[in-house]
């Protein structure tokens, strides 16, 4: 296999930041989302910065170009004396599906979590999301929970 082939999932970093935002737009288009400009700046950063523990992201780079995005958050939990990895936003562009990156980027949080002695992973999406159903149903347990919000 050719190296313009091989999917590489790595850290988030700031040279990122233009294919980040285009694949994050992607995302919140998906969701029917829209965000203020300042915050894909204001976010970015702190999912980039080395020196920011509360946030990190991975991206997946195929055939030269990034086609996929992990945001994460780190955060302490009433239930563990461990910090949690809540993965916010998982992201995969529509010419890079099938590849298996979806899961390749959620391992790759699990593996954070695992490094940096986290007590679990959990992420949410939308009941109508299938596709993505179908492999969180693989690699992941589906809990009982409804998210709520004010």
């Amino acid at each position: 296999m050719s190296q313009s082939n091989v999917v590489k999932i790595r850290p988030l970093t700031p040279a990122d930041r233009e294919e980040w935002e285009v694949l994050w737009r992607d995302y919140l288009d998906f969701y029917q989302s829209e965000l203020d400009p300042a915050q894909f700046d204001y976010t970015f950063q702190r999912l980039s910065q080395n020196d920011y523990p509360d946030m990190f992201g991975y991206v997946a780079e195929y055939q030269g170009k990034l086609v996929g995005l992990v945001n994460c958050i780190n955060h302490d939990h009433g239930w563990h004396m461990r910090q949690v990895v809540y993965l916010q936003d998982l992201f995969v562009d529509d010419s890079a599906r099938k590849l298996g990156i979806g899961q390749k980027l959620i391992e790759a949080v699990y593996d954070y979590a695992d490094q940096n002695n986290k007590a679990n992973v959990y992420w949410t999406t939308k009941t109508s999301n299938h596709t993505a159903r179908k492999l969180y149903d693989r690699i992941g347990t589906q809990t009982e929970f409804i998210k709520y919000q004010r």
